[in-house]
């Protein structure tokens, strides 16, 4: 009876002494309290900051001191960007992500250096998601947020100006702050929708007289190099883009791969069904090698992991979380589907750079929370963050011209 037990018990001994994933090294959690000082520093200077003080709420974050980050954006082969500028206190992170790729598509493509404007986009983008609420009686989501691929939408139909010719800041503002003028709208469409007052041409009349309100009326014309420009024009003859040829990539289990298909989130509020699917070693790829050569990326997704934090300016995946072995199609199709992972936040993606096996990226982050640490308007992140939590991204399409051939087979 003693022998029969033996080798049951030799093995139970075994299995507890394996790494259970096939890795030694584990993360650890720590509670701490969430701070944003930059963001504080907004709300300070704000007309409508209330000093109202809330009770500091600890969070549960990975501690940050064992992982064996780069230190600084030198460290990375970088690709041509503009600096990194604040979006203040607004949802603008996809167009200043967006905005930010195109002008390094400008440079990339023709060696020029030019500073467009966001609050343009943004303007027009508010004046469109007014009039889908309006045409689909109250349907249509109507939020600060959109996607990437509304950029080049609204440029199609509006055109672009340089900043300098609008930047959307009124009575010597330093930075945006749109809680005002987005309640101002929202309120005005619940209006709507109560008095069920569905008059388009009134309607958006009263979303631009707050849009100009707040961040003044985009001009219809511009002065360029001693010439008088529309902003269509200005896209035409200055931007020079062929928008035409950038595309969206997605990676989710939920949709058939390498069909072209609809991104169910919410700031996909226009039902945009252009999205190529692919598997996630292809979505990875792609990635890999656009940014390899000389490519940027303007990528989405998640940004409220224990593993993400402004002060230590990482993105990782904690091994508390899943271990980056089983980082796959499954996992990534379960935070989607749970809603663990969400399309909340767009960036830039200007430079890689290998460290023991894996990439590292780094990001251009409009958000306040890249301002709190020693590499302000930049996170670095890990490939398994990328490869778990990023839901999709743009791309000029000569990065994977391969791909998009399987989808016209």
């Amino acid at each position: 009876m003693n022998t029969r037990w033996k080798p049951v018990l030799a093995l139970t001994i075994t299995l507890c002494t394996t790494p259970l994933f096939g890795q030694e090294h584990r993360d650890r959690a720590v509670f701490e309290v969430s701070r944003n000082e930059f963001l504080d520093t907004l709300r300070a200077g704000s007309e409508r900051f209330h000093a109202a003080e809330e009770e500091p709420k600890s969070v549960l974050r990975m501690d940050f001191a064992a992982v064996e980050a780069p230190s600084s954006p030198e460290e990375f082969r970088r690709r041509w960007h503009n600096p990194p500028i604040s979006q203040g206190i607004t949802g603008m992170c996809w167009c200043y992500a967006t905005t930010s790729f195109f002008e390094s598509e400008v440079y990339r493509l023709t060696g020029r250096q030019l500073k467009l404007s966001e609050p343009y986009t943004v303007y027009w983008e508010y004046v469109e998601k007014a009039r889908g609420f309006v045409r689909t009686r109250g349907a249509s989501f109507f939020g600060q947020g959109s996607e990437a691929n509304a950029v080049p939408r609204i440029w199609r139909e509006y055109g672009i100006v340089p900043l300098e010719a609008y930047t959307g800041l009124q009575g010597g503002a330093r930075f945006h702050d749109h809680d005002s003028l987005f309640a101002e709208m929202e309120n005005h469409l619940a209006w709507v929708r109560t008095a069920d007052a569905w008059n388009e041409e009134q309607v958006l009349a009263t979303i631009r007289a707050i849009l100009n309100h707040h961040l003044g009326e985009p001009p219809e014309r511009i002065r360029v190099g001693g010439r008088e420009l529309t902003p269509q024009q200005y896209l035409e003859e200055e931007v020079r883009l062929n928008l035409d040829e950038y595309v969206d990539f997605l990676s989710l289990m939920e949709k058939p791969y390498y069909q072209q298909v609809e991104f169910e989130v919410p700031d996909n509020w226009w039902r945009d069904e252009s999205y190529y699917n692919v598997p996630l070693d292809v979505f990875i790829g792609i990635l890999k090698s656009a940014i390899r050569n000389g490519f940027t990326l303007s990528i989405g997704g998640d940004t409220s992991e224990p593993g993400y934090e402004g002060h230590a300016g990482i993105g990782v995946v904690p091994t508390f979380d899943i271990p980056s072995d089983y980082i796959d199609e499954s996992s990534r199709q379960l935070r989607f589907s749970n809603g663990t992972t969400e399309d909340d936040h767009g960036i830039h993606l200007v430079g890689y750079l290998e460290k023991d096996g894996k990439d590292w990226y780094l990001v251009k982050d409009s958000g306040s929370s890249s301002r709190n640490n020693s590499h302000p308007g930049y996170y670095f992140h890990h490939e398994d963050f990328v490869k778990l939590k990023m839901l999709g991204f743009m791309v000029h399409r000569d990065a994977a011209r391969e791909v998009l051939e399987r989808f016209s087979q």
